[in-house]
Parts: C-alpha cells; sequence; structure tokens
C-alpha cells in the first residue's frame, strides 16, 4: 500500500529506494501540520526544566549554544530578532499531535526511533551546515526554509566551534521547503537549513547508536550478569628480587579468569531490549494521582482498552519483554498465557489494546503498569 506522504511509494519501496541511500523531497506530505504546534506552545516546552532545549543564535557573525531551561519572556520577546532557533527534544512524549505524528512513520522499528525535534527560528536563523549520524525527516510546519544538501566528502569540522559545523560545506541540491514539504535525509548526508522569515521545522530522528558506545553500554551492563569463581593465589611462590615486576603467573591466571566471560545472543538481546527502551534521562513518569481500584481498573480496561502512555518504550524479543529499560519478568510473562502474550506484544506493536475481557494474570499486570503511569485506559 502506498503512503501519500512518501510521495506514492509503498513503505517497501521508499526503504528499497531511499532509506539510508538518498534523499527523498515530497511537496504537501502532511498538509495538515502548520496548525500542529504554535510558537508559543513550543517556548512553554522549552520554559520546562523537563525539558531538553537549546537556543542557537549568531551574533556578529559568531556561533553561540545555550540550554535550556528559557525563561518564556525571553523567548517571546525574541521573535523580534534575528538568525536565532529554538530547539525542544522529545516533544513526542509530552504532546499528542507530536506523538501521533511520529506514529505515521511505524513501518520502521520502535528499536530505532529517537523522537521528534521541533525548532522554531526567526529570519536568517538556523544551527549552521552539518550532518547527522542518523537518519531524519525534516518537516515544515510554519513558515519557509532553504535547504542546502550535499554527499559531503569532506567531514572536518569547524575548531572550537560549540556546534559541530562543517568546515568545508559544498551543497549539491537547494529546496525552498513550504508548509507540510517532507524532507528526507540518509546520514552523514550534510544539510544547512536557514529560515525565510518566522518558521518552524519538525524533525523525526531515529537513532544509530555507534559500535563504540554499544560496547560501553554492554560492558557497563554485563558485570551484574557474571558469575566469575577463583581468586588470584600462589602457594609455593619463591622469594623475589624484583618486586616491582607482575609476576608472569598472575598474568596468566587472569587472562584464564578473563576468558571465563562468555555471552551469547540471548544475554545480548536482553541487552539491546534494557537498553533500547530505557527512556531518556529527562522522561519521568506520572502515577495516577487517585488510582482507581484494581477491580475498577480491570473492568475499565474491558470496557475501554488500553494505551501506552507517549513516553513509554515497550520492545520484544524471542518472547522477551522490556518495558522502560527492564526486562519483563519470565514468571509474569508465563502466567499471561499465550493468548496475553499475543496482546502484549499487539500492544508493542501499535501502542494500544482494543476493549477486551483481561484474565486474572493480565489484570495483575496491567494494573501495576497504571500505577506506574506506563499505561492508560483509552479514554484517559
Amino acid at each position: 500500500m502506498t503512503a501519500a506522504f512518501l510521495g506514492g511509494l509503498s513503505p517497501a519501496q521508499f526503504l528499497r529506494r531511499h532509506w539510508q541511500k538518498r534523499p527523498l523531497l515530497v511537496r504537501g506530505a502532511f498538509p495538515d501540520i502548520d496548525g500542529l504546534l504554535d510558537p508559543a506552545a513550543l517556548f512553554a516546552l522549552a520554559a520546562r526544566d523537563d525539558v531538553e532545549s537549546r537556543l542557537v543564535e549568531r551574533p556578529g557573525g559568531r556561533w553561540r549554544l545555550r540550554h535550556g531551561p528559557f525563561a518564556l519572556e525571553e523567548l517571546s520577546a525574541r521573535t523580534r530578532a534575528r538568525r536565532w532557533t529554538v530547539l525542544v527534544q522529545g516533544v513526542d512524549t509530552i504532546h499528542d499531535g507530536a506523538h501521533t505524528l511520529l506514529r505515521r512513520f511505524d513501518f520502521l522499528p520502535y528499536a530505532r526511533v529517537d523522537d521528534v525535534m521541533v525548532s522554531y527560528a526567526t529570519h536568517g536563523g538556523g544551527v549552521g551546515p552539518h550532518f547527522d549520524f542518523y537518519d531524519v525527516f525534516l518537516i515544515q510546519g510554519k513558515g519557509r526554509r532553504r535547504w542546502r544538501v550535499g554527499m559531503q566528502t569532506s567531514l572536518a569540522l569547524v575548531e572550537d566551534a560549540p556546534l559541530r559545523l562543517l568546515a568545508d560545506f559544498r551543497p549539491d541540491e537547494e529546496w525552498v521547503l513550504e508548509p507540510g514539504d517532507l524532507l528526507y535525509l540518509p546520514p552523514c548526508y550534510a544539510h544547512d537549513g536557514i529560515a525565510q522569515g518566522e518558521c518552524m521545522t519538525f524533525s523525526v530522528g531515529f537513532r544509530a547508536p555507534a559500535a563504540q558506545e554499544l560496547a560501553e553500554a554492554f560492558l557497563a551492563w554485563l558485570p551484574e550478569r557474571l558469575a566469575l569463581a577463583g581468586r588470584i593465589a600462589d602457594p609455593g611462590r619463591p622469594p623475589t628480587s624484583t618486586p616491582g615486576a607482575i609476576p608472569a603467573d598472575m598474568l596468566t591466571m587472569a587472562q584464564g579468569f578473563l576468558r571465563g566471560i562468555r555471552w551469547n545472543g540471548a544475554l545480548v538481546g536482553d541487552f539491546l531490549g534494557e537498553y533500547l527502551s530505557e527512556p531518556k534521562p529527562n522522561v519521568f513518569f506520572d502515577p495516577p494521582a487517585r488510582p482507581m481500584s484494581r477491580s475498577r481498573f480491570t473492568v475499565a480496561a474491558a470496557m475501554h482498552g488500553l494505551r501506552l502512555d507517549r513516553r513509554s518504550r515497550l520492545l520484544y524479543l524471542r518472547g522477551h519483554y522490556y518495558l522502560n529499560g527492564e526486562q519483563l519478568a519470565s514468571a509474569s510473562m508465563h502466567a499471561l498465557g499465550p493468548g496475553g502474550r499475543r496482546r502484549l506484544r499487539r500492544l508493542a506493536d501499535r501502542r494500544r489494546l482494543a476493549a477486551s475481557a483481561l484474565t486474572d494474570a493480565e489484570g495483575a499486570f496491567y494494573y501495576q503498569c497504571y500505577r506506574d503511569g506506563f499505561v492508560w485506559l483509552n479514554e484517559e
């Protein structure tokens, strides 16, 4: 089935022809996006201390970067100035419209999703020529923005700049995006967007952890799963005349211990499940202020169905489930039974469950998720 916002391509065609290969420009991909979020609402988000935001400006031709939160009055007053941009991360976790926008891209794995970033810029504003290591869909909201893009050969950066700016940007193509237009860019595709008057841009980004990042995170995660036996010992050691030297037998013994560190696909899968479902550090869940009783919740869930909180990340792999950075206990998953596990997979894929009677095990599981603020009734 084709998707209008992909220029009439089906998701399979888009993935085959463009994903991580070449850009795609689609005019009028999201015709109703102009009213999705206005500057005042974005400024209000940038003023919150639980939201990641940045302010980029270029006074006198020099780049300057500040991190939020920002005073609402300051941002509102700045709209009369030139060449500045405010960027707000994770808008999909706090705004229904941005979350719905992100769901349009659910032909891609949630494990690859990063967030929806929204930027506001006055005339001439932007963040300079740069490249990203991940895929991004740039959707024009309010106003117009001129994009210059190119397959950059030199990725050298400007020294001592507060942003990752390309030192020798050489664009190949240029477009002016109008409200609703979409521009997809593969990883490492250089781009520079400059506001033509007041404008807003929605950036749907997809995470691509580096091998070094994954390795460091895995090695930090692994110790709790190790159970190495033995201890350095040296019975019968003779006296030494070189006490500053590490004994060769100690090195050999340590090498033997470390060879005992083993991992397999199941262990790596558990690491990925917890790592990729972990919410960002500034994300906090809000449990219900006055939670209903379990019996009332079970009845209400059967009548209305359930939905994941916008901030919740639920992934699964080979019968294992991972919710917000933790693997769900195997005993709990077994108790759900085949039907309950099928519904849990549906919740992970669709982020909603239709109204349906819950078993006692499902009622207990989802009630705890509700008490934690991870799921809500569809009516809420």
